[in-house]
């Protein structure tokens, strides 16, 4: 074998590659356990003593020449590799980012929350309650008659339960028309003083229009103690709305009304912000709104809840209609439309 001959084949083929995988596969041929230098290398042993050192000190040094020049290959292309990758994926960090899309926060969800942060700061605790609730709870303990309008098809939402004629009133299921449930039910199992505020959805089956919706949210208020008046009622309710709409010079009326759970009885009217008393489709052209109904709790809810020698007051107000007061909307359905151009608003 001829040593210059072979060193220069290897050269021609190292020239030759031009990636990795041609350089391992070159130096699998001539360095590898069964390559060519190691076969030569084998043969040796039917050479005399001279001839056997001399060519043991050639191929020694082809196999170092070989190693280095591989090595040195292998640097160059990935050098090359990798100057190549950077120009591809360069970044020029001087240059804004991509921007982001962010959420909005639902403005009922706004209203919500920051209810719960008036009431919290006037003392009241927030609770909660079932949506789906039995008919003692939502009418019979709340001093409803069994003959009266809300307790009909066409005003509630009634659960398909067979012959409901068979069922006791705590058997019968609807979904909710008022937080009230949760007073009953608060009042069952806490003694006064009892002070809470009840966010939540309830449902009402009625037709929709811009100040009307099958779904919507209120938030309920509750105080009983010993000697609550018209008056903390009256206090209470006027600081919430001021705080609420961040205004002072908010105005409320109280006209008499009747509602089965409250004794006296009252619908709470509030200046209309959004035509600020001018008349508009909101407020009926009247430039009031109706905002709540509210008054003292009847004693015959107390009684069915198991409290005697107590007064108080409680409320129940549209977390919908006072957001469409504080931004100004003029249609309710705007709050269920999934209109993102509305909802970007806020």
């Amino acid at each position: 074998m001829n040593i210059e001959n072979l060193k220069k084949e290897i050269l021609e083929k190292l020239e030759k590659s031009v990636n990795l995988k041609d350089l391992e596969l070159l130096e699998k041929d001539y360095l590898g356990k069964k390559g060519i230098i190691r076969n030569i290398s084998s043969s040796m042993k039917d050479l005399d003593v001279q001839a056997k050192k001399e060519l043991g000190i050639k191929l020694n040094e082809l196999n170092v020449f070989l190693e280095e020049k591989i090595d040195k290959k292998k640097k160059a292309i990935k050098t090359s590799e990798t100057k190549e990758r950077e120009e591809k994926e360069f970044l020029d960090i001087t240059l804004p980012g991509d921007k982001v899309e962010r959420g909005h926060i639902h403005p009922l969800s706004l209203a919500k929350k920051e209810l719960e942060d008036i009431f919290t700061f006037l003392g009241f605790s927030v609770v909660e309650g079932p949506e789906v609730e039995d008919e003692w709870h939502n009418f019979d303990a709340l001093n409803f008659p069994l003959d009266h309008p809300a307790r009909e098809m066409q005003d509630t939402f009634f659960i398909k339960q067979g012959n409901r004629a068979n069922l006791s009133q705590k058997e019968k299921f609807i979904l909710r028309t008022h937080t009230s449930n949760v007073q009953t039910r608060y009042m069952e199992t806490h003694k006064p003083p009892i002070k809470i505020a009840v966010p939540g959805r309830v449902f009402r089956s009625e037709a929709t229009d811009a100040r009307h919706e099958v779904c919507f949210y209120q938030i309920e208020g509750l105080y009983v103690d010993k000697n609550v008046s018209v008056a903390n009622l009256k206090g209470i309710l006027l600081r919430f709305l001021q705080e609420y709409f961040k205004d002072k010079n908010v105005k409320i009326r109280l006209r008499p009304s009747f509602f089965p759970f409250v004794e006296p009885g009252f619908e709470v009217d509030m200046s209309c912000t959004v035509c600020n008393q001018k008349g508009c489709s909101v407020c009926s052209g009247e430039g009031w709104l109706e905002i709540l109904g509210a008054g003292m709790v009847h004693q015959n809810v107390f009684s069915s809840c198991g409290l005697k020698d107590v007064t108080g007051f409680a409320f129940g107000v549209s977390v919908d209609r006072l957001a469409m007061m504080k931004y100004k909307i003029d249609n309710i359905r705007w709050f269920h439309s999934g209109d993102l151009r509305f909802l970007k608003q806020f």
